[in-house]
């Protein structure tokens, strides 16, 4: 059977396609001598295809439970609409978010300018209380979002520091 030119642009272009809808969120520790660093690679678009590594740094509150085992995502970005989300920082078997603790994730997904907002996303019937989160970005200055407050479950819930940007 003979494919003519277009045709095998069109299956280079399908096996793109799927290899980019398959690829799925993952998570990995890297042990420390202390509590252990979690590396999650987001998801990304077609629009972003340049990535960028970013460092959390989240404090759970002394007034927490002592541990959860509630399922924890996160989503922060700019004021240009870029956004890195993570639908899973929790890991229950590491012990992270226990009371007075903090916890670091390296996280790699798109690049964004200034971090301007940061919501967090509780499912479960523990309860968590984190105190703040840190985000360091690359050539960017940390910003910290201070929570101390229990987060609702099932809802995000952050803060959005964004100024509108003109087209």
């Amino acid at each position: 059977m003979v494919m003519k030119m277009g045709g095998q642009y069109l299956v280079l272009l399908f096996l793109s396609l799927a290899a980019f809808l398959f690829s799925f969120s993952q998570a990995r520790s890297i042990t420390t001598s202390t509590k252990p660093q979690i590396l999650i690679e987001t998801n990304q678009t077609a629009a972003t295809a340049r990535r960028c590594p970013y460092t959390l740094t989240i404090k759970t509150s002394c007034t927490s439970p002592k541990s959860t085992r509630d399922r924890v995502s996160i989503a922060f970005g700019d004021s240009y609409g870029f956004e890195v989300y993570a639908p899973r920082i929790d890991n229950p078997s590491s012990k992270v978010f226990e009371s007075c603790s903090t916890d670091t994730f390296q996280i790699h997904g798109p690049c964004i300018y200034e971090v301007c907002y940061l919501n967090l996303k509780r499912v479960g019937s523990d309860g968590w209380k984190p105190e703040s989160v840190k985000v360091y970005g690359p050539d960017r200055p940390a910003i910290t979002f201070k929570y101390d407050k229990f987060l609702p479950n099932g809802v995000w819930f952050g803060f959005n520091h964004c100024h509108k940007r003109s087209p």
